[in-house]
Formats: C-alpha cells, structure tokens, sequence
C-alpha cells in the first residue's frame, strides 16, 4: 500500500466556505476514484501557531498500491480538484511512501 499525504496553504483569496467546499470535495474521493483504500481529509486545527506556517488544510490517502497512486494523479476528479485552486493557493507540500 501507499500512502499520499498533501497540506495546502492559501492565499487571502479563500474563504471560509470556499475552504470547507475544497475539504467537502476531497472528502468526496472515496468511492469515486480507484484505489483508495482509506481517506482522512480536516481543517488543521493545531495550537502550534509557529509549526503551522499558514498551512490549514490536510489530506491522507491510503492507496492499494502503486500503480492506484499513479492512477489518482490524473485521474478527472482530481485534475478537476486542482483546477478548483486556481489563484487561491499559496502553496502545497506532498509527501507518498510505501506502508
């Protein structure tokens, strides 16, 4: 198995709502792409204000194997997803290992 793990920070753009849609979108993978074996999505909530460095929303995908993660990257659901970041995102940090 492997797992994705991804922390977005945004921009001034977002809002609340447009931060609670994206989470509702990921959260929406399960059962709609291949693969995915579990899927934990939240909005950071850490009282470790410096560790934070802006980043508040998180994802953790577990997937049935390679070729399930190399599936998901351009799979429409998630290319649709990353489309919805468009001028809203400051930055992204991903990380995938073997479990």
């Amino acid at each position: 198995m492997y797992e994705h793990i991804v922390v977005f920070r945004f921009n001034e753009n977002i809002t609340a709502e447009k931060e609670q849609d994206l989470l509702n979108q990921l959260k929406a993978f399960k059962g709609r792409i291949p693969g995915i074996v579990e899927l934990t999505a939240g909005i950071n909530t850490t009282g470790e204000i410096e560790a934070k460095q802006g980043y508040t929303l998180g994802l953790r995908i577990t997937f049935e194997d390679k070729q399930a993660l190399d599936n998901y990257l351009p799979h429409p659901i998630h290319q649709e997803f990353i489309s919805s970041l468009n001028g809203i995102i400051d930055n992204v940090v991903v990380m995938d290992y073997e479990i």
